[in-house]
């Protein structure tokens, strides 16, 4: 603890929190007017269950009910919005589960988790259950996302991938829905522009350049091309509500470029070199693992007594 005096702020985890939920509201009413009642009881699903699984393993460890946190509610909802809405409900609540209970609860709680546990829930599920969660359907009719035309060398509509009338997860589909939530945050004060706007601006630049590479037919900072890697897949739910969890991204200003700046590469590599279309949540969880590292050489440098000279 420093010396008095100190700095006080009005923010709380609850509220910070809550203003997290809030703001991905949005998203997950397009999801349901999207894809109906699949989605909404997805949503409920992850969501309740993300909650009681924190209540439960507190009760049972004896530990202080943090529920009212809104931290489980936020884990339980982002994981909803990262599902396909085909899949089981049962599955998105195995997925709550291991996120609150493996990636939060057994690492100490929140502020302890080394990663985002709505995308170590995600990757879990990916890998448990590969079939159904890359499998996606849209008016009745099962077929690739456009980031998988993408990938084939195929056109796709980026305006109604800006809209949202695609294929894909509850919450991924509609950009402007999740900008909506995202200038919430900023105005708010809960976000700023440093981690989304490095992950993105390297994400687009890393793409203009070798976009070509992976498809020889578009050209170098095609505008059309890049515009629709931005608006398809995770990219704009990963990079405004995941990439900038407090617990998981860099505290350092120099060390939140960086973060972001690696985000973007990952992302890049991932999705135009990777044998998935994807890879949004393969980044941001690498990304996490590196936080430490990033900090520590970028930790700014002390003057005076005992420090650098």
């Amino acid at each position: 603890m420093s010396s008095s005096p100190h700095v006080r702020s009005k923010a709380t985890t609850s509220n910070i929190m809550l203003m997290v939920f809030i703001a991905l509201l949005p998203a997950a009413a397009f999801g349901v007017y999207n894809f109906k009642l699949p989605a909404l009881v997805m949503l409920i699903a992850t969501t309740v269950s993300a909650v009681a699984t924190e209540y439960i393993y507190e009760k049972l460890m004896h530990k202080k009910i943090t529920i009212g946190d809104w931290s489980a509610a936020v884990t339980g909802l982002l994981l909803g919005l990262n599902m396909p809405p085909t899949a089981p409900w049962w599955m998105g609540v195995l997925g709550s589960i291991f996120g609150i209970l493996i990636v939060k609860q057994l690492f100490g709680g929140l502020g302890q988790n080394f990663m985002n546990p709505a995308l170590g829930a995600r990757c879990f599920l990916l890998i448990s259950f590969t079939g159904q969660m890359t499998s996606f359907v849209y008016d009745g009719v099962t077929g690739p996302t456009p980031l998988a035309l993408l990938k084939e060398g195929s056109a796709v509509n980026t305006m109604n991938m800006l809209i949202g009338t695609i294929p894909g997860t509850i919450g991924e589909t509609s950009v402007i829905a999740i900008i909506i939530g995202a200038i919430f945050l900023i105005l708010m004060g809960v976000i700023d522009l440093r981690i989304p706007g490095t992950y993105i601006v390297t994400f687009a630049i890393f793409v203009g350049i070798f976009g070509h590479f992976q498809n020889p037919a578009v050209g170098f900072f095609d505008p059309q091309y890049i515009t629709a890697h931005l608006c398809g897949g995770g990219l704009m739910l990963g990079a405004w509500f995941m990439a900038t969890d407090y617990v998981t991204s860099p505290i350092t200003k120099r060390g939140q470029i960086v973060y972001g700046a690696l985000l973007g590469i990952l992302t890049g590599l991932f999705r135009l070199f990777g044998g998935s279309a994807e890879g949004v949540s393969y980044a941001i969880i690498i990304s996490n693992l590196l936080v430490p590292l990033i900090e520590r050489v970028t930790l700014p440098k002390p003057f005076g007594k005992g420090g650098e000279k």
